[in-house]
């Protein structure tokens, strides 16, 4: 091979960015290996890549001694002496070995070594270039499809789309021009892998960012992000100078800023929030255009029941629930919404409810119609309510003793064996 594959080394060093001594050090050990077809199984043999001449040259490691016992492996000391005049028995030298007959297995074993070495560099070049890019944007070109995915030319590598990360309906055509989101760079055995996505809730977010300075800047920041690719997307921001508002900020005069990311999305809708440290107002602003009447929250399990008008209703759910289900995410409250007449429907059907249950106590024995007021204002709204208290819960009620409990319960409990259906009384 002589000079002609330092130079190959050399200039392959230079165009992929490899050090040429790692591109050596593996040609040599390759080399070592495919010895192991010509000279068999010999574990003292060593090649070396000379660094001015780019020969090749195989030496065999042998142990200086004054009586030979294995030829492989050994050398008489006034052998070794022609080879280095200062060696001892007891040493090791290096003995060049003839190859003249080996340059056909070296030639196609360095080529197929260097070709690898350069895909293994190229791909940890890829890694390196992306690996510190996570929550990018980043442009590239549409080459083509293949099984639904889309091949991205990003320059110094392709990669592919995945239908899911694509927004549905969206086509493009090869030669398009595309800007994704990097959603993801990792490692994997086949080379770097990197995810791009267009349904990902970063990819509005730093669209917002690139069009809005004010977000650029940190004067107004993005709190949250929800989406449902190709439909809706609801972002909630809010701004550190007071004299800035942030969605008049975000929407640009006469919409131009949003409008410019809506058609980056395809006409994806977009509802812009101004974030609230206060729940109900972040919840209500999540739900507009919806008006809310009322709202009971429940911190301990992160909930709240929201009342509306009946006009609003419609509005508040939205498509399939969508409104109230980004609400839902964008808050981290869990939402439940009903109408105006639906609560007054369940007020009316509970306030029935517990007349005919403060009714039926109040007819029993040493019962007056205060302590079937008392035990109602327990929270209790049905005869299994009744039925399934203790004696010691209901003897606990003022004007109510064990005796009295006792007598409550069993004729809470003959009363729901009668009826028919086994349900509340209505």
């Amino acid at each position: 091979m002589g000079s002609d594959l330092l130079k190959v080394i050399q200039q392959v060093g230079r165009e992929k960015n490899i050090n040429p001594e790692v591109l050596i050090e593996a040609v040599e050990s390759a080399l070592l290996l495919a010895s192991k077809k010509k000279f068999g199984s010999v574990d003292n043999l060593a090649f070396h890549l000379n660094r001015e001449t780019g020969e090749v040259e195989l030496f065999s490691v042998r142990k200086v001694t004054e009586v030979v016992k294995d030829k492989e492996r050994e050398i008489l000391l006034e052998e070794a002496r022609k080879f280095e005049a200062e060696v001892k028995a007891g040493d090791t030298i290096e003995v060049q070995m003839e190859i003249e007959d080996f340059g056909r297995i070296a030639a196609q074993t360095a080529k197929h070594v260097i070709i690898q070495k350069v895909r293994e560099a190229e791909r940890e070049n890829v890694y390196n270039d992306f690996k510190d890019r996570k929550g990018e944007l980043i442009n590239g070109i549409i080459l083509r499809y293949e099984k639904g995915n889309a091949i991205i030319d990003l320059g110094k590598t392709e990669v592919a789309m995945p239908p899911k990360e694509q927004i549905p309906g969206e086509t493009f055509k090869p030669g398009d021009r595309i800007r994704a989101y990097i959603a993801d760079v990792y490692k994997t055995s086949k080379g770097p892998q990197i995810t791009l996505s267009r349904t990902h809730a970063g990819f509005v977010a730093k669209l917002f960012e690139v069009e809005v300075p004010e977000i650029y800047e940190g004067i107004v920041s993005i709190m949250g992000t929800v989406r449902e690719p190709g439909e809706r997307t609801k972002i909630a921001v809010h701004s550190k100078d007071k004299d800035v508002d942030p969605v008049g900020a975000c929407v640009g005069v006469r919409g131009s800023r949003v409008q410019s990311i809506v058609r980056e999305l395809r006409g994806e809708k977009i509802d812009i929030i101004r974030w609230s440290e206060d729940p109900l107002t972040f919840v209500a602003n999540a739900l507009s255009p919806a008006e809310i009447l009322h709202a009971d929250f429940d911190p301990k399990n992160k909930s709240v029941k929201i009342v509306v008008s009946d006009q609003h209703l419609s509005l508040a759910i939205g498509k399939k629930g969508q409104n109230a289900r980004l609400a839902s995410k964008l808050t981290g409250w869990k939402i439940d919404i009903n109408s105006e007449s639906e609560v007054k429907e369940q007020k009316m059907r509970l306030s029935r409810k517990r007349e005919q249950v403060i009714k039926h106590l109040s007819n029993l024995p040493d019962i007056d119609l205060g302590v079937a007021e008392r035990i109602m204002s327990r929270g209790i709204n049905s005869l299994e309510e009744v039925a399934a208290l203790s004696v010691e819960e209901l003897a606990s009620i003022p004007g109510v003793g064990e005796g009295m409990a006792r007598s409550i319960i069993q004729s809470a409990s003959e009363k729901l064996k009668k009826q028919d259906t086994g349900g509340d009384i209505v």
